[in-house]
């Protein structure tokens, strides 16, 4: 699986942004996909993720941080999730790294996933 994640950028405190993680190669592999981020310095720290049993049906999780902010979706057609971010922070701001996972295990730990994207820049300004 080949993820590649891009819509980061440059934006003030209390805008918004949308974040896009494309899939290809073996995604009907995947169970479920997540995005992280991450500060120098710092480890990867959850942010969401999404999950599928096969249906049509999708489980979402959050970081307590991101609770009612931050919106998982995805678009099983386009093979693609995003991540829109509304009432963004100067804390929000990292590098955001999207990951799927094909094994049972944990969607809130890095460990938990199998292929990982390049970063994508999300900068909040105050």
């Amino acid at each position: 699986v080949q993820l590649q994640a891009f819509g980061g950028g440059l934006v003030q405190a209390g805008g918004s942004l949308r974040l896009s993680c494309a899939a290809s190669g073996r995604t009907f592999s995947s169970n479920g996909m997540g995005w992280f981020r991450q500060t120098p310095g710092k480890e990867r720290e959850f942010v969401a993720a999404v999950w599928w049993n096969g249906g049509s049906t999708n489980y979402c999780d959050y970081a307590d941080s991101v609770k009612g902010r931050f919106t998982i979706s995805r678009d099983n057609a386009k093979n693609t999730v995003y991540l829109q971010m509304n009432s963004l922070r100067p804390e929000d701001t990292a590098a955001y790294y999207c990951a799927a996972k094909t094994r049972y295990s944990t969607f809130r730990h890095p460990t938990g996933y199998d292929y990982w994207g390049q970063g994508t820049e999300v900068t909040v300004s105050s």
